[in-house]
């Protein structure tokens, strides 16, 4: 858990900086300017290759064709594509109450899976995940007594789940998919046995850790932090693979039959997740897709396109809508 207070803020100062102070800070660099400029260009430039690869991947894709691949689909499709999606939220809301309770306050189920949910449905789409969606939490747990520092831990806490799931389930599909699946992919046979070696590693390395240092504080900045237990880490390993694996099967499962493996599809999935946050363009919009696409050269342009806006709408589009109105009633039963 975090231990460090954050310090004191004016009234008036927003919620979002507030939770800024709480999550762990960084020393000054000379080479500070730089990097914030680098920010700020590395995901234009992302965002344009994608736009290019996007261009490239389904130039002569018109509409027409992308609506009979949607016709495909069926309704048992969408309806296992919105399953699939609510189950999704659902585990994080699991891990979010993990998470509050690792930070020192355990809430009511429902209260989690709600807060989990606003959370990550207006994180995902807005992008800047941790800071958005504890400012998110920050406002909704206010209520109930939970602190800055505790919403920042819970934070960190669902963020190392996504990122240790993310890791083992992608290093998993490199692993498990078979020559020929990974022929149809663009990425090289060795690469991909080697990256899935490394990501799975690392995803095991994180329990080790716990497992070995749960009880000792991890301090730098001027800041300590308690890692979970072994059992709450391989919790979040265990959820986290999971939650990773039902979003990739949204898109998979809106695919035509046979186009690709599970395997070797997860494998580019969690490829395209990691470049799209690692661009900040928010929700990974275009990135993600891009990506895929590069790494998937034998799927069928239109199906594939199809399958994106399915995802997109399911996993980013009707949550956001969702979140924003109950925020919005929220709002207005607080002022009354």
């Amino acid at each position: 858990m975090l231990k460090t207070d954050p310090p004191p803020q004016p009234p008036s100062e927003p919620i979002e900086e507030e939770l800024a102070h709480a999550l762990p800070a960084t020393a000054a660099h000379p080479l500070a300017g730089i990097s914030k400029l680098a920010l700020r260009i590395v995901p234009l430039v992302l965002l344009v290759a994608a736009f290019l690869v996007l261009r490239r991947e389904f130039r002569g894709l018109s509409w027409t064709a992308v609506a009979r691949a949607m016709d495909g689909w069926g309704h048992a499709a969408i309806l296992a594509a919105l399953l699939l999606s609510a189950l999704s939220f659902m585990l994080m809301g699991v891990v979010e109450w993990l998470g509050l309770r690792w930070a020192g306050k355990t809430l009511p189920w429902g209260v989690a899976i709600a807060g989990s949910f606003l959370a990550g449905a207006i994180g995902h789409a807005i992008g800047a995940n941790l800071l958005v969606a504890g400012a998110v939490r920050a406002r909704l747990y206010e209520r109930y007594g939970v602190g800055l520092t505790q919403v920042a831990a819970t934070t960190l806490f669902n963020g190392m789940s996504f990122a240790v799931g993310l890791s083992a389930l992608g290093g998993s599909g490199l692993l498990l998919a078979s020559h020929a699946e990974l022929a149809a992919t663009a990425i090289p046979i060795p690469l991909a046995r080697g990256a899935g070696g490394l990501l799975l590693a690392g995803a095991l390395a994180w329990v080790a850790l716990c497992a070995i240092r749960h009880d000792k504080p991890l301090s730098a900045f001027g800041h300590s932090l308690m890692l979970p237990t072994a059992r709450d880490a391989v919790l979040q390993l265990v959820l986290g693979v999971v939650d990773n694996g039902i979003a990739a099967g949204i898109v998979w499962i809106l695919l035509p039959h046979g186009m690709t493996s599970y395997a070797s599809f997860v494998g580019a999935y969690a490829v395209a997740c990691v470049v799209g946050l690692l661009s900040t363009v928010p929700g990974g919009a275009g990135v993600f897709e891009g990506t895929i696409s590069t790494l998937l050269p034998s799927a069928a342009p239109a199906p594939l396109a199809a399958a994106f806006l399915g995802y997109r709408l399911a996993y980013y589009v009707l949550p956001l809508i969702i979140a924003s109105l109950a925020l919005a009633g929220d709002a207005i039963l607080r002022r009354r």
